[in-house]
């Protein structure tokens, strides 16, 4: 069975939808709910002192989010993208952004560049500030970015769901360090493609992203987080 770990503290009530479904994502980005935990609609109404119909409100955010999987007749998990998917998924993306940083160093103007270095500056920001879910998300901004500036609509819709579905999983299973590492590549692709260098470009993006799926741990092991009440809570509804 999962360990089932800590929400935000149970003293700590929140009274809407939107702000349970911010409490809950917060403890998914931070690992404290890990993949596949099962959300009790009665143990979270009673954890936020609400009723069981804002609870659900909330998880429907999330699961529009792609946070969380609602199960027909079972109830709702912590979404838990398996390594198989994460592999289909950046096999895809690496055809199509090998093509797309080709038509980035063909098509981007000195603005294009201003607003993706503003970005960058974005993405360091949150990787200092240790905010997961707000650093995966930048970070596969930026290639939504860089698709923008092609100006395929096609192209920027396919890479845009290939991104929400690549972050979620980099969310739960990268580190910061690979994080990290993943912002200082950007920089990279940015001043090679600026300089007109297009094999180059590409070859670091194709770089980029395997070093992105190497560095997925699916089975991290390690030191588990301490349970809290709301954990406690969660387990009680185990029957």
């Amino acid at each position: 069975m999962t360990d089932l770990t800590a929400l935000p503290a149970a003293e700590a009530l929140v009274e809407s939808a939107d702000s349970i479904a911010r409490d809950i994502a917060d403890a998914i980005a931070e690992h404290r709910l890990p993949p596949g935990t099962k959300l009790r609609e009665e143990a979270l109404a009673r954890t936020y002192g609400v009723s069981r119909t804002k609870v659900r409100a909330a998880l429907l955010m999330l699961s529009m989010e792609k946070l969380i999987d609602m199960v027909p007749d079972k109830g709702a998990y912590v979404a838990k993208p398996s390594a198989v998917e994460a592999r289909e998924i950046f096999a895809v993306r690496r055809i199509l952004e090998a093509a797309l940083a080709r038509e980035f160093v063909l098509k981007a103007k000195p603005a294009d560049y201003k607003r993706l270095r503003a970005h960058l500056a974005a993405e360091r920001a949150a990787l200092a500030a240790n905010t997961s879910r707000r650093r995966s998300r930048l970070l596969g901004d930026f290639h939504v970015l860089m698709a923008e500036t092609v100006g395929n609509g096609v192209l920027t819709a396919t890479i845009s769901e290939l991104v929400a579905r690549s972050s979620l999983i980099t969310m739960l299973y990268q580190s910061t360090h690979d994080a990290a590492c993943s912002s200082g590549e950007h920089d990279q692709i940015l001043d090679l493609a600026e300089s007109g260098k297009t094999e180059e470009t590409v070859n670091l993006m194709l770089h980029h992203l395997e070093h992105v799926e190497a560095g997925l741990q699916f089975d991290a092991g390690g030191e588990r987080p301490k349970r809290d009440l709301i954990s406690a809570l969660l387990m009680s509804n185990n029957g």
